[in-house]
């Protein structure tokens, strides 16, 4: 790790608003509250480890503003609003050290077709094929062995990672950021059954990704079978998840790993999708919505809602739910215990009759005339 940094600049870099302590020594490296060691940066990003703190041995702890406790000797706290996003601010000042960005130009290996336009300050790696039409902005980096399809476009200042695909007439927005692996206008999953065999439906439209979006390693987004699969600027996709064609992300959604979600669906502007995930098709996820990890939305959202399970069912309702079923065991025991309770009861003789009936022989009603 290529990291020496003063707590002066540390503070800097993160916008400290205040300090409490001294470091005599430059922060080497960054590690979690229990395993640091004098010269590691570490950072308090979650209350319930506030506990482990008082015992780190780090030597620059990024604390946020609730937290009263006071650093140990030779340690500083420096009190940041979210100590994650701080610690963030530093890890860019380190990547862009440990990778750095390279020369613009072309790779002797690349492949280039006639008619392909790439700007000066473009990087081109080592066997990267870029197809006739293909556009590259100002300032993007392809990395090694990344495809670009006929007619498709990467805009300015995206960064590629090895082995993505972009293919043809797809559309990559400004600063997006993608991960090894990334397939983007992979065909639509669409065949139609006819006479006894699938046919496969011709998919013949894009993928459209907006600006600033990052997607993580081995996703897959399906072009449409016409129109655009489309994601919204800011919106932020993990490794491992299926889009599939005619699929509509909005704005700054979070869709977390192993996540599938079927055609035609659209998902509106700041959803979340928690990890695996599963959206049916035609269906519509409104703003704000939340799904948990591992459920299964088989019908529309409404805006601001959070829901699990499988089906997805509101969480309050899930999580009683998932309360009572605990109590199932408990609850048949009872159920048993009630049945072989009324079983005995049946087996019993019946009661002696009272003195004054004897069979069918009752005594006459009083007369209430008297």
């Amino acid at each position: 790790m290529n990291l020496n940094l003063s707590p002066d600049e540390l503070a800097s870099l993160c916008q400290a608003q205040a300090r409490r302590g001294s470091c005599p020594i430059p922060v080497t490296g960054i590690a979690a509250l229990t395993e640091a060691a004098p010269g590691d940066l570490s950072f308090l990003g979650n209350a319930r480890y506030k506990g482990e703190v008082l015992g780190s041995l780090a030597s620059v702890i990024l604390v946020p503003p609730d937290y009263k406790g006071a650093p140990g000797p030779d340690q500083e706290l420096l009190v940041v609003p979210n100590p994650s996003a701080a610690l963030a601010l530093i890890c860019a000042r380190m990547e862009q050290a440990l990778w750095p960005r390279p020369v613009p130009g072309i790779h002797p290996s690349a492949v280039v077709a006639p008619g392909a336009q790439i700007a000066a300050s473009a990087t081109i790696g080592p066997l990267c094929v870029l197809e006739a039409g293909a556009d590259v902005g100002e300032g993007v980096h392809l990395q090694a062995q990344v495809f670009v399809g006929r007619s498709a476009r990467v805009g300015e200042e995206s960064w590629l990672s090895p082995g993505v695909i972009i293919a043809a007439e797809c559309k990559v927005g400004r600063r997006v950021r993608l991960h090894p692996g990334v397939v983007v206008g992979a065909d639509g999953f669409g065949y139609e059954f006819v006479q006894g065999r699938h046919a496969k439906v011709p998919q013949v439209g894009r993928v459209e990704i907006g600006d600033d979006v990052e997607i993580g390693a081995h996703t897959t987004l399906d072009r449409a079978r016409f129109g655009a699969t489309t994601i919204g600027a800011g919106t932020k996709i993990d490794n491992l998840v299926q889009i599939a064609h005619n699929v509509r992300i909005g704005r700054h959604c979070i869709l977390c790993a192993q996540t599938g979600v079927s055609g035609s669906t659209v998902i509106e502007d700041y959803v979340v999708l928690g990890g695996q995930a599963g959206v049916a098709g035609h269906l519509r996820l409104g703003k704000g919505a939340k799904v948990g990890g591992g459920a299964a939305v088989t019908t529309d959202l409404e805006a601001g809602v959070f829901v699990n399970g499988s089906p997805a069912i509101p969480l309050m309702l899930e999580r009683r739910i998932a309360v009572l079923k605990q109590r199932l065991p408990d609850l048949f025991r009872r159920v048993d215990t009630l049945e072989q309770q009324l079983a005995r009861e049946k087996e019993l003789p019946p009661a002696a009759a009272p003195a004054n009936i004897r069979g069918n022989d009752r005594l006459p009603a009083q007369d209430p005339l008297g």
